[in-house]
């Protein structure tokens, strides 16, 4: 197999990460719904069901509670699970085997019994879907001790990712965003992983910190593209993991710039923008040129009306005005 780059879409990344990894090794297999429709889960199956056969793609019934928990029971077995769920809205039926269960049994057996199980929620926001299938819930899991977030923003990332979740003996959450499917970018044939807790600079700068995750690293990335005709230098930092967070990149990034801007596709109130601001204050106030700046979700449910959604989501146009007030605040 080449080990050469080529320009791949984000979701075949992820097809081809569960192929690969399920190629080399027969313990992996994969559970949820849809998960032999290209539709239901985004063209990130294609072609598995036929390989590998329905003991180890399981296509099941809607029930995320017994189907998680089928996953997890797996896991603790001896298996390495992948369970899809969709939409990431209705893993709240699987709190159970997800945060009191899989999180705990690694502490609970004193490191004796691991759980390598890879929860893999599909965020789908937009599209006039409303409040019950829009929800970025990473903020959520990022706050369960015993679990790893994981959130890819580019092809290269989808497929690496993938594949450290699954080796990891431990219960990841790996959650994406079906905005993200149709991006292209340079993939490796070979397979290879992407460190878990480390976060990448995409774009060095000296003016301002720019720090995103998921489809928000995407927005940033052009934002910060936009910003450069204006004279303002961003340095853009893509988190990649939520939990554990990659705390040190950031402060020496805001001891260059002292300006930081967060942008997260989740809620500001005790969001994942909230922690980070908590935790750099905590440890790099002394850094801060002006305060912290988050843009996020307003406090309130996703609305059904494609008007109000152009108004409800952070926009490039967002972060642009935030970087620019910040440099005229310290100039």
């Amino acid at each position: 197999m080449s080990s050469g780059n080529r320009i791949l879409q984000y979701s075949l990344a992820i097809n081809e990460a569960l192929h690969q990894i399920m190629a080399a090794d027969k313990s992996v297999f994969l559970i949820g719904q849809g998960v032999k429709s290209p539709w239901y889960v985004g063209n990130t199956t294609g072609g598995l069901l036929k390989k590998y056969g329905a003991s180890r793609i399981i296509d099941t019934p809607v029930s995320e509670n017994a189907v998680t928990g089928t996953a997890v029971g797996a896991a603790i077995a001896g298996m390495r699970s992948v369970v899809v769920h969709p939409r990431i809205d209705f893993m709240v039926y699987a709190f159970d085997p997800v945060i009191n269960e899989a999180a705990n049994y690694h502490y609970m057996f004193g490191g004796r019994v691991c759980v390598p199980v890879v929860i893999w929620g599909i965020v789908n926001r937009g599209g006039e879907q409303a409040a019950q299938h829009s929800q970025s819930l990473h903020a959520l899991f990022a706050h369960i001790p015993g679990l790893k977030v994981v959130m890819p923003s580019t092809p290269y990332d989808a497929k690496g990712l993938m594949i450290a979740a699954i080796k990891d003996n431990n219960p990841v959450l790996f959650i994406d965003d079906r905005w993200l499917y149709g991006i292209k970018g340079n993939v490796p044939r070979d397979m290879y992983t992407v460190p878990i807790g480390r976060a990448v600079i995409r774009k060095k700068g000296r003016d301002v910190t720019l720090i995103s995750v998921s489809y928000m690293a995407e927005v940033s990335r052009q934002a910060a593209l936009m910003l450069v005709k204006q004279g303002i230098s961003v340095e853009l930092i893509d988190l990649r993991t939520v939990k554990p967070l990659d705390k040190e990149m950031v402060l020496r990034s805001l001891k260059k710039t002292g300006r930081l801007i967060i942008a997260d596709g989740g809620w500001k109130t005790c969001g994942m923008a909230a922690e980070i601001s908590a935790s750099i204050s905590e440890e790099g106030f002394r850094y801060l040129k002006v305060p912290i700046k988050r843009i996020t979700l307003p406090d309130i449910p996703a609305p059904a009306s494609s008007v109000l959604e152009k108004a409800y989501y952070p926009s490039i146009g967002d972060i642009v005005s935030a970087a620019k007030k910040m440099m005229q605040k310290s100039a």
